[in-house]
């Protein structure tokens, strides 16, 4: 597992579709912590983030950032790379089997990441469903009263605006919108 992870992060773009996967089994089955590499040499890492810069035959020889980044869009894979990167962090776990604070800096903002961590802690109904693939991470954000809805308006034509404004806005908001723009 770690080998195929490894080589996939390496190979570039056209391999680039399998690490998502095997980021989840290494995570799971916690084959980070200690394998043989395909030279015999037996490893043992007691951090993650020690597995992942690590050079390539006993790590990955890469970044942190770099596997959110190829991850980003598969949010159980995220999920699970930010829960293991958390554990350490919580009250009673030893902080030295994972990363320190300030090697990976946790997840600020509205990163998909940080809604995740949210959702977890404080909606875990919403967070299976944003894990499920049925609602956006910041669509649950929404529904559970942790940030505002947000949509883009085009700056083309007033009609444009409008319209985007009238296809956004519940008639009620809109009129109080329409009356602070009249306002002087």
């Amino acid at each position: 597992m770690v080998e195929a992870l490894g080589s996939a992060l390496r190979q570039g773009e056209h391999a680039i579709g399998t690490v998502p996967a095997l980021v989840k089994r290494v995570l799971t089955e916690e084959s980070w912590r200690e394998f043989v590499t395909q030279r015999g040499d037996h490893v043992l890492h007691d951090r993650f983030v020690d597995f992942v810069v690590t050079p390539p035959l006993a790590g990955l020889g890469t970044t942190i950032d770099l596997i959110r980044r190829v991850i980003f869009a598969d949010v159980e894979a995220l999920d699970m790379l930010d829960r293991t990167l958390q554990a350490a962090s919580q009250p009673g776990r030893r902080n030295d089997l994972v990363n320190n604070a300030d090697e990976v800096p946790r997840p600020r903002g509205t990163s998909k990441e940080n809604a995740l961590r949210r959702l977890r802690k404080d909606a875990p109904d919403l967070h299976a469903e944003v894990l499920a693939g049925t609602l956006s991470s910041h669509a649950a954000m929404v529904k559970a009263g942790f940030a505002a809805r947000r949509f883009t308006v085009e700056v083309r034509t007033p009609e444009t605006m409008a319209a985007t404004l009238r296809r956004q806005l519940p008639a009620d908001l809109l009129a109080q919108v329409i009356a602070e723009l009249n306002r002087e």
